[in-house]
């Protein structure tokens, strides 16, 4: 009845398997992956044609940790998983980071790749299982994938490298919480947080999680020869002779538009080019409209990078070794525990510090059970902050991504709990943005709580 295929390797002292057959066998790859005894079963599906108009590659990742994997039944009024936790976010935000660029530029079918914990031991975290399932799947899954990759995490305890720690021992122990996600060739994402590691340290731990991710990438690629599926047929159309007729077009127009060191004239002005570029199409059919839309960013990024290069000049004026003229301002705001107002060239953001009691601490309800969290970070990105009109209201997954990220620049230099027993929230309102928003939020988050 299944026609299973299973590949295994110890692997920090630990077994690895990766299964497929058993279970799922409608999706298009499906890959069931234990470490130690937690286990992510992770489901690849795709879009057999693409949509009419499509111009973008709708790749979704959703990653869910179950309460049954954790012998918990969740919290709550109605006892049952449901919108995803800032973990399963952040989570979906690190399997999705690494694996999109390896697909082929042109692909337009939708991908959806699901990642569910179904067992949880206690120690081997299952964001970096799903990471290697997820890899799995789509290898197998037939899809232009050109993984695999293989994902590890690393810790540093006393001068030595250690291999999938569990997250939370990786600080208290050590000086290090590393992801990184890698080919066989290169390394294609870094996630961490540090207690101020040297250079060669932090350079060392990547090189190390590397070596370790080649296991990983050559498991993928033994299980891909006993049951990957054909691969897809696709075409690589050859854009060059819309590009040069791009240039020719509109190519003196984008180069002077981004001698305009100001963003909004800047903008005015590359809209007008753009729209002359439509104009220069429209006698064109549907389809080669919409790829002359795409090719006009590859135009633009060529004039950009050729000017940098030729004169030595970035697109705001400044040379390559001279920074953006940098303002801050604490006690901005009257009545705020502590507030900044931090402004880079046009990235500006308002940060006020919070304090409160143990009572305002963050209760998080995971696989573990309940904890709470002293310390809060909330980055908001309202669309006026880049001129735009958009969507305002809850955060979205960008959002709580970059929370997390300058949440993780904070936090291994505040103070012990026991010398500050306060609760703390930081929040940051990106104002304007042209650059960096994040690292705007961990210099002004860094004022305000001095301020505070």
């Amino acid at each position: 009845m299944f026609d299973v295929k299973t590949v295994s390797m110890e692997w920090g002292g630990k077994t690895l398997t990766l299964e497929t057959g058993r279970i799922a066998r409608q999706a298009d790859g499906a890959v069931l992956a234990t470490y130690g005894e937690t286990v992510v079963l992770c489901a690849v599906t795709a879009a057999k044609s693409v949509k009419e108009g499509q111009d973008f590659f709708p790749l979704t990742v959703h990653y869910q940790e179950k309460f049954s994997s954790a012998g918990r039944i969740p919290g709550g009024f109605f006892k049952r998983e449901r919108g995803a936790t800032e973990k399963e976010t952040l989570t979906s935000r690190l399997i999705d980071r690494p694996v999109r660029p390896l697909f082929p530029e042109g692909f337009y079918n939708e991908i959806n790749c699901i990642a569910q914990v179904m067992s949880y031991d206690g120690e081997t975290e299952p964001d970096v299982v799903a990471m290697i399932a997820a890899s799995a799947a789509l290898t197998i899954s037939g899809v232009p994938f050109m993984g695999p990759i293989g994902a590890c995490r690393v810790g540093f305890v006393d001068g030595e490298y250690t291999l999938n720690p569990k997250q939370a021992a990786a600080l208290e122990d050590g000086r290090l919480d590393l992801v990184v996600a890698a080919t066989g060739d290169a390394v294609m994402m870094v996630e961490s947080e540090a207690k101020e590691l040297a250079e060669e340290e932090m350079l060392g731990a990547v090189m190390f999680a590397h070596d370790e991710c080649k296991k990983v990438v050559n498991l993928i690629i033994d299980l891909a020869e006993k049951a990957a599926k054909e691969p897809w047929e696709i075409a690589i159309s050859d854009n060059s002779a819309i590009k040069a007729k791009l240039k020719d077009v509109v190519g003196a127009d984008v180069a002077a538009a981004y001698k305009l060191t100001d963003k909004s004239a800047r903008s005015n002005a590359l809209n007008e080019a753009r729209a002359k570029a439509k104009e220069a199409f429209a006698d064109a059919d549907a389809q080669t409209q919409m790829v002359a839309i795409k090719t006009m960013k590859k135009v633009e990024a060529d004039i950009v990078r050729g000017a940098i290069l030729k004169d030595g000049t970035r697109i705001d004026g400044r040379k390559l070794d001279q920074v953006r003229p940098i303002d801050s301002m604490v006690g901005f705001l009257p009545r705020t525990h502590g507030s900044a107002l931090f402004t880079r060239g046009e990235t500006q953001a308002i940060c006020t510090t919070t304090l409160g009691t143990k009572d305002s601490e963050q209760m998080i309800d995971g696989l573990e059970g309940l904890s709470y969290s002293p310390f809060m970070l909330h980055y908001n990105f309202p669309p006026y902050s880049v001129g735009e009109v958009g969507r305002f209201g809850a955060p979205g997954r960008r959002e709580i991504g970059h929370g997390k990220l300058a949440w993780r620049a904070l936090h291994p230099v505040l103070p012990k709990k026991e010398d500050f027993p306060y609760t703390i929230r930081i929040l940051s309102d990106i104002t304007e943005s042209n650059g960096s928003s994040s690292m705007a939020t961990v210099c002004g988050g860094c004022l305000s709580m001095m301020d505070a």
